[in-house]
Parts: structure tokens; C-alpha cells; sequence
């Protein structure tokens, strides 16, 4: 076991994570949220699940500033310390010409999409700049970087959350805290069941594996991310697009 020290004075477990270390997902509810808050607990870390069904930990609507600053307090009366925060919650939004995009449907996206990722980030992530330790990890996905047709709001909102983390990447480098995103193509959740089987075959046909991703093999991703074994990559894209993927 490894000596090393945080600034907290919490030992690392296995050069992996710190002893006690919590982690909030925000659609922890299902879908690649659900599958990442498996293997973490499966690992030793502690979870808690942010999402607007009952079944969560905490029930908010990341896009609410108020509610975001509501739950930041309610997780510090429950005496927890969020160490590792991953913000999977998500929209597909709109499947539709630009122009034929309604307004509000795009709003709607952005706010889940870049609004809550955002938010989510300005609440938690000075308690892990206090810590001295912290990893934040963005689910973006690989539309973000090359665009999908008809999917305008989608693209541009993950093409947001690249930004966002590339910035506050650079932004807390020299504060122990990483914050990287991953870049998945399709794959297999409740999120892409009701996709329009055009939209879904037309992104198929771009994946040269010729097959979408597992939520196991996304939290696989994340879960590296989120541990101390990730130490000198920060601000950067994961892809995670069998072979879609060309920069």
C-alpha cells in the first residue's frame, strides 16, 4: 500500500482512490451514470447518485442554479465531502433540420447538457480545490467534435462540454484537481432507445468496430479517470468510438 499523503492527510488505497472517497454522478439513475457508480462501489468508493427520479440519492434538476446550490448544502449537512464528481446526465434533444428546430427544445438541450455540467462544476469543485485532491469527469460525446446531421443542438452542447473541460482543465492544474471528458460514440442505454432508427442507422454506419459501446466499457474509462492512477492528463478528450474517431 502506498504511503503517499493528500493534502487532507487521507492515504491513497492502492495507488487507486482516497480512503473514504465519494463520488457524485449526476444521471447516476441509469444508463452510463448507473454503470459507473457499479464499478466505483464495486472498487471501494463511496457513491451517491444525483438524478430527477425518486430513486436517487439526491433528486435536483442540474439546470437549476438554486436547486444545484441546494443540494451542494445538503450534501455538506449530510457530512460528506465530494472527491470525485461525473456529470453523465444528459439530453438528446432535438432530431431535426436546424432549421426546423424549435427554440425551446434547443434551450432545453443546452440547459441540461452544458448549463448543468456547468453548474455542477462551480458548486463542487472548490470543496476538492480545498482538499488539495479531486477529479471531475464530463461526458461529452464524440458528435461534440465532429457534429452529427440533424442533431444541431446535441452537437453543439457536447461540443461546449469539450470546451468547458478543456479550460477548467488548465484552470485548476496546479490545484490537484483533473478534469478530463470522454467522447462516446453510440452507446447501448435508455438514452439512445428512442433515437430515430435513421438517425441511429446513419451513426451505425460511421463506427468501423460496427457495433455501439457498452456502459461497462464507458465506466471502465471513467473509473480511471476518476482514480489516482490518472495523474498527468488533464483537460483532455477520451474517445471512446470504436474507431469512428479520426482526431
Amino acid at each position: 500500500m502506498s504511503t503517499q499523503q493528500s493534502s487532507d492527510d487521507r492515504a491513497i488505497v492502492n495507488d487507486e482512490y482516497p480512503v473514504g472517497a465519494l463520488a457524485l454522478i449526476t444521471g447516476g439513475g441509469g444508463g452510463l451514470g448507473a454503470a459507473c457508480a457499479e464499478l466505483l462501489r464495486h472498487r471501494g468508493v463511496r457513491v451517491c447518485t444525483v438524478d430527477l427520479n425518486p430513486g436517487a440519492d439526491y433528486q435536483c434538476d442540474i439546470s437549476d442554479e438554486q436547486q444545484v446550490a441546494d443540494l451542494r448544502q445538503r450534501v455538506v449537512e449530510d457530512g460528506k465531502s465530494v472527491d470525485i464528481l461525473i456529470n453523465s446526465a444528459g439530453l438528446q434533444g432535438p432530431e431535426s433540420a436546424l432549421a426546423d428546430t424549435e427554440y425551446r427544445h434547443w434551450q432545453q438541450t443546452m440547459r441540461v447538457n452544458v448549463d448543468g455540467v456547468f453548474l455542477m462544476c462551480k458548486y463542487f469543485a472548490p470543496g476538492m480545490i480545498a482538499a488539495g485532491w479531486g477529479r471531475i469527469i464530463n461526458l461529452a460525446s464524440i458528435a461534440g467534435k465532429e457534429g452529427n446531421a440533424f442533431q444541431s443542438a446535441y452537437s453543439a452542447s457536447k461540443a461546449a462540454v469539450i470546451g468547458l473541460t478543456k479550460s477548467l482543465g488548465k484552470e485548476l492544474a496546479q490545484d490537484g484537481v483533473l478534469v478530463n471528458a470522454i467522447a462516446p460514440t453510440i452507446i447501448s442505454t435508455p438514452l439512445n432507445q428512442h433515437m430515430d432508427p435513421r438517425t441511429q442507422d446513419r451513426l451505425m454506419e460511421r463506427i468501423p468496430m460496427g457495433r455501439p459501446g457498452h456502459p461497462d466499457e464507458a465506466a471502465e474509462l471513467v473509473a480511471w479517470l476518476a482514480s489516482n492512477r490518472c495523474s498527468f492528463s488533464t483537460g483532455a478528450v477520451y474517445d471512446l468510438s470504436g474507431g469512428r474517431a479520426t482526431y
